[in-house]
């Protein structure tokens, strides 16, 4: 999945292309899918016009790292995506946002919000038949959630915050689960 500058979609379909040359993988078809936000997604935009070529855009999306309304590589990544016979979508802000919170209580993964793009694209893409259930699918998560707290916010209680001491961290961990008392060994 690609997405901001498009050049990490092309880097990936580079490097595949050296492991068959090496002789380390064995060559097979390969599609690669192209991933970003509603607010700025001038490669997924292309794609599902047809067009070689991007429109510039202006950002509008909570997806900061993601937000390159005129990406260097966008005509590589497009050419990449259309070559292997892949796709492109986007998501809205909530939806990275709901894809962030999914692939965090489902996987335990604390992804910043590309990955929530990431995530949400993927389900858009398998929900319209352009990803098959049957056939393995890789999606590169690239940033960990604590660059991007901000936008959760207002989806969690804030907890009180204890001193970094044992003794504290244990009788949070006894309230807040009323374990039972130790028996004594």
């Amino acid at each position: 999945m690609c997405h901001g500058w498009g050049s990490l979609i092309v880097k990936i379909k580079k490097a595949f292309e050296e492991l068959i040359t090496l002789g380390l993988v064995e060559p097979k078809p390969v599609k690669f899918f192209g991933a970003q936000a509603t607010g700025c997604s001038p490669i997924s935009t292309a794609v599902k016009a047809g067009k070689v070529e991007i429109d510039p855009q202006k950002p509008s999306t909570i997806a900061r790292s993601l937000a390159i309304g005129n990406p260097a590589d966008g005509h590589y990544a497009i050419k990449t995506i259309t070559g292997s016979g892949g796709w492109s979508e986007d998501v809205s802000d909530a939806e990275v946002v709901e894809a962030m919170q999914l692939l965090a209580e489902q996987e335990g993964i604390f992804t910043e919000t590309a990955g929530g793009v990431t995530v949400g694209s993927a389900r858009k893409l398998l929900r319209d038949g352009r990803i098959k259930p049957e056939e393995t699918t890789v999606l590169c998560i690239t940033g960990n959630g604590l660059k991007t707290t901000d936008v959760l916010v207002d989806k969690y209680e804030t907890e009180t915050p204890i001193a970094p001491k044992l003794a504290e961290f244990e009788a949070y961990l006894s309230k807040t689960f009323a374990l039972p008392e130790a028996v004594g060994v």
